[in-house]
């Protein structure tokens, strides 16, 4: 099975029905977002699977959800400099808890920080396992039609933004964190062919968005891709917003569904925080963590002072209070159930566990959440009658009214 996870960005507002509020001055700003607003989020949850029990790992902002995604931790943490941002951790190295970019990449500014440990690549690169992370802007050779070229890519001012934007954030680079997963000088895949593959000629299995696009109508499909939009697209308050990140996410979903691949494929939307969005329902905390509420980016502040749960927090690693927002999972997949809402408590690292479950990789371990993660397969039927018409349940939408069209 073929796995796409799209990590659009923050703004968990645009999917289905679900209304925030925000300070606006010293007035109250309604947002609303439903299936008359973000249509194509509403159509893939009447015909797939999504879930109603899914929470982003850790508090914190987009680093953390990434690295939850990818390692299911964010310890070891060292920085370049002292970090509010990097809480201390009894253990010896900190605990990320904030935005840094990655250490090495020639596209980091400001403080970085690099983590320890394995990260999924890994264990795919031991089973030999193709895989890749397709970030857009990483492509420093080319020049946009702005004229902007290198780190500086950016995409013009929109409704949603003051612009222009940048289209690649350091922060937001999954495997650029390790020294083992990492591309830090963002070299070129020697072929379309080689992309996800240890011979890739020195990238890594780290590429440009329009490298998945390239490799794909040459045939070529990493098994495990995991996707992130230009900036401008990826859904963050700020500088997107939900009908720009509905067009990145209807373009990319309409090309794999008409691809040859589309019927062993399991793509999966998600999000790498809550950008400050909140709704009613309160995360469980299996994760206890108890850090000095003196660190200026401390989260653990929720039974006092201090104190996020209670107990001895999952090997002794302190920092990571566990779980935090709600936060949309939804399963895209001939063999997704339809029009199904899933209650199973799961968090960022489920996708993670489900990677290494279908791949047999075994887990990362050494504090990882893929321990605790619960498990996504409940969002699947596999029964022989379901698959006669496995590769037949395309929904092919409008990336601009999210409305179906047809094939």
């Amino acid at each position: 099975m073929d796995l796409f996870p799209l990590n659009t960005g923050a703004d968990g507002s645009s999917f289905c029905n679900a209304a925030f509020a925000y300070g606006k001055d010293k007035g109250l700003v309604l947002g609303y977002f439903d299936g008359n607003t973000v249509t194509a989020l509403w159509n893939y949850a009447q015909n797939f699977a999504m879930s109603d029990n899914s929470y982003g790992t850790t508090f914190g902002p987009s680093t953390p959800g990434l690295l939850n995604l990818v390692a299911g931790n964010t310890y070891p943490a060292t920085p370049s400099a002292a970090s509010t941002k990097v809480v201390p951790n009894n253990l010896g190295p900190g605990t990320l808890v904030g935005d840094l970019d990655p250490t090495g990449d020639v596209c980091s500014t400001g403080t970085t920080v690099q983590l320890g440990g394995l990260n999924i690549g890994n264990l795919l690169n031991t089973k030999h396992v193709t895989w890749g992370a397709f970030m857009g802007g990483f492509d420093l050779t080319v020049t946009n039609p702005n004229g902007t070229t290198g780190c500086n890519r950016s995409s013009p001012a929109t409704a949603a933004n003051a612009g222009p934007t940048a289209d690649y954030i350091p922060h937001h680079a999954f495997f650029q964190y390790h020294a083992s997963t990492a591309n830090p000088m963002h070299i070129r895949p020697k072929s379309l062919a080689a992309i996800g593959t240890s011979s890739d000629g020195g990238a890594n299995h780290q590429y440009d968005l329009h490298d998945f696009f390239d490799a794909l109508k040459v045939g070529n499909m990493p098994a495990v891709s995991i996707l992130k939009a230009i900036a401008a697209q990826d859904g963050h308050a700020g500088y997107s917003d939900p009908l720009l990140e509905q067009s990145f996410l209807v373009s990319t979903i309409n090309t794999i569904m008409r691809s040859p691949f589309w019927k062993s494929t399991a793509i999966m939307v998600m999000y790498d925080d809550s950008d400050g969005w909140y709704d009613h329902q309160m995360g469980p905390i299996v994760n206890s963590s108890a850090v000095a509420a003196s660190n200026t980016n401390n989260t653990d502040q929720l039974n006092g002072p201090g104190v996020c749960g209670h107990g001895t927090p999952l090997d002794g690693i302190q920092g990571r209070c566990a779980y935090a927002q709600r936060q949309p999972l939804l399963i895209i997949s001939p063999y997704a159930k339809s029009n199904f809402v899933d209650h199973t408590l799961t968090d960022q690292s489920s996708v993670l566990r489900f990677i290494e479950e279908n791949w047999g990789t075994g887990q990362i371990g050494d504090g990882s959440f893929d321990q605790l993660a619960g498990r996504i397969w409940n969002m699947f039927d596999f029964e022989d009658a379901h698959l006669k018409d496995s590769g037949q349940r395309q929904l092919i939408l409008d990336p601009t009214t999210g409305q179906p069209l047809s094939k």
